[in-house]
């Protein structure tokens, strides 16, 4: 163990609601009753969250942590925040489904907020539940819009657990061993720290989308769908992609008659800081957008957004979704992009990503068991290697890290297919105080690696 001091959790206001539901023992015991056991738990000792407030969360015990995983990427503006709160309860008491066969205000009310924070003619949106069934509906609209079926994603990538999209999925540790993957062709992965052109390379981002052009001349009819890619790698390690990658990949799929398709769960909303979307970042504008996540602040809300050319061709058929839409997630939804915007939280993104990014560069000039620090905003990561020269995974560091920081008050995720990269992606209510607890947590529990 470190001699150095623990780090004090920044003081604030709120106090707890005394537990007083199942006790740890009875929930642990009941979930493994009842519970399917591929669900699985995080740490040695799973933790129990009983409540939320921004960006702490608390154990039945009333034990504050800091949420530096932010739900999984999933709480953007803070654990009920009161306007969120107070939106979703509004509308709770006025009516809480109706469908899309109906008119309601609060869907188009929304939906006229979210596409008006996209580019070019992304203006027609189509709501569902989950980023999987997002990337989904994505991949019909893409094979019946261009009239090709082959799809051409990325290695490193993940697009979600139902079986379309596990076929886009490029981790095999996702991946069951039934029928899927038709049609889909992985791409080498812009990986600079790990692919064959690094950061020092001016011409990386061109020289990776050449894979995507040959992988089309030599594995699709010639014509493909569409070409998926996250902005930035979020289950494969926040992996940032190398200047020009996705604007030169974009004109090879379009030039072979696909369609553009941005998975924005992780990277959307504002995240990364110094863009609202991921993509902006490389300077392009997809066909279709999809995005989860941040979306809904924790609400079961995913959002599939294109062009209206693109959106009629679902007309062919009959398409529904029973609970997309529903007004409460919309409200939510709506509510989100307002807090994003009265509270400027994409520029709190950029200054807090930027003092933590700093400090965590400290931490790899001074530690060799870091491999790489990388990020935008608040979508961070570090890569954990046995040998900086051979750049073998270290699995066990990066085990060792993410339990030492939740005994020290602080919730972090892992990553990569290796198990071996710490993911932190706090929601973007964090303060300054945050941030430097975080540091020296994540000091500490590097020192002790042994």
């Amino acid at each position: 163990m470190s001699s150095k001091k623990a780090p004090v959790l920044p003081a604030f206001s709120h106090a707890p609601t005394p537990y007083a539901g199942l006790s740890y023992e009875k929930t642990l015991a009941l979930r493994k009753q009842y519970l399917n056991p591929a669900l699985f738990l995080y740490y040695n000792k799973p933790l129990m969250i009983v409540e939320g407030k921004m960006q702490y969360v608390y154990d039945e015990t009333g034990r504050r942590y800091l949420d530096a995983f932010g739900g999984i990427v999933t709480v953007g503006v803070g654990h009920c925040h009161p306007h969120v709160n107070k939106a979703a309860i509004d509308q709770i008491n006025k009516i809480s489904h109706t469908t899309t066969i109906y008119l309601n205000s609060a869907i188009c009310e929304y939906a006229e907020k979210l596409t008006s924070k996209l580019p070019g003619n992304l203006k027609c949106v189509y709501f569902v539940n989950s980023g999987s069934e997002a990337n989904d509906l994505a991949i019909l609209m893409a094979r019946i819009h261009t009239g090709n079926y082959d799809l051409v994603a990325l290695r490193n990538c993940y697009h979600g657990g139902v079986a379309s999209v596990m076929g886009l999925t490029a981790h095999s540790t996702w991946k069951f061993n039934v029928p899927h993957s038709f049609g889909v062709h992985h791409a080498i992965a812009p990986y600079p720290y790990r692919g064959p052109w690094g950061h020092n390379d001016p011409d990386a981002g061109k020289k990776y989308a050449a894979d995507v052009k040959d992988l089309i001349i030599n594995a699709t009819p010639g014509k493909i769908a569409g070409f998926f890619a996250e902005s930035i790698q979020g289950v494969g390690g926040v992996v940032v992609f190398p200047d020009g990658y996705l604007k030169e990949a974009y004109r090879v799929v379009r030039e072979h008659g696909g369609v553009c398709i941005a998975d924005e769960v992780q990277a959307g909303f504002g995240r990364t800081g110094r863009h609202y979307w991921g993509f902006e970042s490389q300077g392009v504008v997809p066909d279709i957008v999809t995005m989860a996540k941040s979306i809904g602040n924790g609400a079961p809300l995913a959002a599939v957004v294109t062009t209206p050319e693109i959106a009629k061709s679902l007309t062919q058929r009959i398409h529904f979704n029973t609970y997309g839409g529903n007004p409460v997630s919309c409200a939510i939804g709506k509510a989100v992009l307002e807090v994003i915007d009265d509270e400027n939280l994409m520029e709190r993104s950029r200054v807090l990503g930027d003092r933590f990014l700093a400090g965590l560069q400290k931490l790899h000039q001074k530690y060799s068991v870091i491999g790489e620090v990388r990020g935008a905003g608040l979508l961070v990561a570090l890569e954990f290697v046995t040998d900086r020269a051979t750049k073998e995974p270290n699995k066990a560091a990066c085990t060792q890290v993410f339990e030492r920081a939740r005994e020290l008050g602080a919730l972090i995720g892992k990553g990569g297919l290796h198990g071996n990269i710490i993911r932190i992606t706090p929601p973007m209510c964090v303060t300054e105080a945050d941030i430097d607890f975080l540091l020296e947590v994540l000091e500490i529990a590097i020192s002790e690696i042994g």
